[in-house]
C-alpha cells in the first residue's frame, strides 16, 4: 500500500486526489496492506448486495424483450469505463473515480426514474436517487453499519447529479461520464426498441458528436480531455456542450416524455405507491434490518428505504403476492 501511495504522488497531477490525503472516514479503520483506501473502497461497493441488485433494476426500458437492453448495472459500468477513461487521461485517480462510479446508483428505485418520482410524492422531505444513493453506503448496507467509504467517494456519490456539485474532479468525472453514459445508450436501446427511427435523429446533432455510438462518446470525452487540462473544473467546448443539450433535449422530447410509455409508467407507479402504501400500514411485516429503521427514524423513512431498495422483479412479484388473488394465476 506505501508503495502505491508513493507512485500515485509521483505519478498524478497536483489537481488529483492521493489516497494518502484522502479527508478519512467517519469511522477509523485499520489500514489494509495492500490496497489504498479508494482501493478498498472500489472492492467493498463492488461486494454489496447493492451493487448486484442494480443487475435487475431498469435504466429506461422497463421488463424488454430481448437480452442487449442496459440494466441499471450496465449503465454503472459503461459510466465507470468513460469515466476511468477521462481520469487517466487528465491524470487524475483512477481508483476513486471508480469507486464513486460504481456506487453512484444505488438510491434509484425499481423502475428508474418513474419509481423516484413516486416515492418524492409520498415522503415529506422528498425522495432524491442521489441522497438515497450515500444513505445506501452510510445506513442501509453492511446490515444497517454503513460501508464506512471515504469523505471523497461519498461525496461524489451525493454530487453525482444535483445542484452540489463533487469537490474532487474525480467526482466531476464521473457526473460527466453519467450523461455522456445515459444519453449514448438510451438513444442506441431506442434504435434497437424501434421507438426512434435512424432518420429521425437530429442531424445537426450527428454532425458535430458523430455518427456511430462510438464516434459520439469519443467525441464528448476527448472534447472534456482537451478543454480540462489545466482548468479546476470539467469542462466542454461551447459548441459540444451546446451539442450534447440538443441531443439530452431530444432524448427527452421523443424517448424519456413521450407517450408510448405513459401506460406503462402509470403502472409502475401504481406498484410503488400501492406497496408503500401497504409497508405504511403494516410496517411489522418489512425484513427486521427496515424495522429497525422504523423505529429510530418513523415509519416513512423506513418504508420508503425498503421499497426504494427493490428491484423490478422483486417489487412486481410482491405486489402479486399481497394483491393478486393466487387463483387469478390458473386462468
Amino acid at each position: 500500500r506505501e508503495r502505491l501511495e508513493q507512485e500515485e504522488a509521483q505519478r498524478l497531477s497536483p489537481r488529483a486526489v492521493c489516497a494518502k490525503d484522502t479527508r478519512g472516514r467517519e469511522k477509523p479503520i485499520v489500514p489494509c496492506p495492500m490496497r489504498t483506501d479508494f482501493q478498498r473502497d472500489r472492492d467493498r461497493i463492488i461486494h454489496c448486495k447493492a451493487f448486484r441488485r442494480l443487475k435487475y433494476k431498469t435504466q429506461v426500458f422497463l421488463a424488454p424483450e430481448g437480452d442487449h437492453y442496459r440494466t441499471r448495472l450496465t449503465h454503472t459500468l459503461e459510466v465507470a469505463q468513460i469515466a476511468r477513461t477521462l481520469a487517466r487521461c487528465l491524470q487524475l485517480n483512477e481508483d476513486l473515480t471508480e469507486a464513486i462510479a460504481l456506487g453512484h446508483d444505488w438510491g434509484h428505485t425499481p423502475f428508474g426514474h418513474i419509481g423516484g418520482h413516486a416515492l418524492d410524492r409520498l415522503m415529506p422531505e422528498g425522495f432524491r436517487h442521489n441522497e438515497q444513493s450515500r444513505r445506501c453506503v452510510e445506513a442501509l448496507e453492511n446490515d444497517g453499519n454503513g460501508l464506512t467509504l471515504t469523505w471523497e467517494v461519498r461525496d461524489g456519490i451525493l454530487c453525482h447529479s444535483g445542484k452540489q456539485f463533487p469537490a474532487t474532479l474525480e467526482g466531476q468525472c464521473v457526473r460527466r461520464a453519467d450523461r455522456i453514459a445515459y444519453l449514448n445508450h438510451d438513444l442506441d436501446d431506442a434504435l434497437r426498441a424501434g421507438v426512434l427511427q435512424p432518420f429521425e435523429l437530429p442531424a445537426d446533432c450527428l454532425k458535430v458528436l458523430g455518427q456511430t455510438h462510438g464516434e459520439r462518446i469519443n467525441t464528448m470525452i476527448c472534447d472534456i480531455v482537451a478543454c480540462s487540462a489545466d482548468k479546476p473544473t470539467l469542462t466542454m467546448s461551447p459548441l459540444v456542450q451546446e451539442t450534447m443539450d440538443g441531443l439530452r433535449e431530444f432524448m427527452f422530447a421523443r424517448v424519456y416524455r413521450d407517450q408510448w410509455r405513459q401506460a406503462e409508467e402509470e403502472r409502475c407507479k401504481h406498484v410503488v405507491e400501492a406497496l408503500f402504501s401497504y409497508y405504511s400500514e403494516h410496517p411489522g411485516e418489512m425484513p427486521e434490518e427496515f424495522v429497525l429503521i422504523g423505529y429510530k427514524e418513523g415509519t416513512a423513512r423506513a418504508v420508503c428505504d425498503f421499497v426504494s431498495c427493490m428491484t423490478d422483479r422483486y417489487a412486481i412479484r410482491t405486489y402479486q403476492q399481497l394483491f393478486v388473488p393466487s387463483g387469478f394465476s390458473a386462468i
